[in-house]
């Protein structure tokens, strides 16, 4: 019984963290969102050199889901002490989106955060391409979102 106590209380805090980032995303000056938008797929096109496509993450196995969040969990927090924010504020976005694909609470946040990202001004576009650019790294296909993780057009 105290496990499942346990459990609930940790999923509930992963709910409260992601419905947290979406409300900052909600009330946040264009400009942070651009910049989190443009580091979510600055993230995403790193990774997807590597061989990792973010935007499928619902369909790898749940193990390597896990394995993920973890690496990005314990990079986020290196990247923060680090004081490098905005590139962590990216990487953030992919932990939830990884967090919400294992625990299925945690989704309706993240389709939330996903659709600000979408909604981010056109600066979002220039600085990605910047970044994609100054990385090495080929450009990216463009805004998107992951897959089971579709918003309103």
């Amino acid at each position: 019984m105290f496990s499942t106590w346990k459990q609930e209380k940790a999923t509930a805090a992963l709910v409260e963290e992601a419905q947290a980032l979406a409300e900052k995303l909600a009330a946040a000056k264009p400009h942070h969102v651009d910049s989190h938008a443009a580091a979510a797929r600055f993230w995403a096109a790193s990774y997807l050199s590597e061989g990792k496509n973010l935007y499928e993450l619902s369909h790898w196995k749940a193990d390597a889901v896990s394995r993920f969040a973890a690496t990005v969990q314990a990079r986020v927090a290196g990247l923060r002490k680090k004081r490098e924010y905005d590139s962590s504020d990216g990487l953030v976005i992919w932990l939830h989106t990884a967090r919400a694909v294992t625990e299925t609470r945690v989704a309706p946040a993240v389709r939330d955060i996903w659709q600000h990202l979408m909604d981010a001004g056109p600066n979002a576009d220039f600085m990605v391409r910047e970044l994609i650019q100054d990385a090495g790294l080929p450009a990216d296909k463009g805004r998107r979102v992951p897959v089971g993780f579709e918003v309103k057009e």
